[in-house]
């Protein structure tokens, strides 16, 4: 999975401040000015997130505006779930 944060250029993980992912890690990479994609780390658990922010300080500190799951429990080896993951970042 490390691979797959890097490339697509995600944060390094920290706790969520925010109570909307129940104080797991998460890590983020932005879509544009309000939208970000997060992937929650649940014990080796990841899943993937599409959310709208007021502003990229806000991920992780405040609730997103917008929260949507677009791949539960994410498998970097099912081309459904890296087709998922592109479909946001090209």
């Amino acid at each position: 999975m490390e691979n797959v944060f890097k490339y697509f250029g995600f944060s390094d993980f920290f706790k969520d401040e925010s109570d909307t992912f129940s104080g797991n890690d998460i890590c983020f990479t932005a879509l544009n000015e309000t939208h970000f994609l997060i992937f929650e780390k649940i014990g080796e658990v990841y899943n993937l997130y599409v959310s709208k922010f007021y502003q990229k300080k806000d991920v992780g500190f405040k609730p997103p505006e917008i929260l949507e799951l677009v791949v539960g429990d994410y498998d970097k080896s099912l081309p459904e779930h890296r087709i998922a993951l592109r479909q946001y970042l090209g």
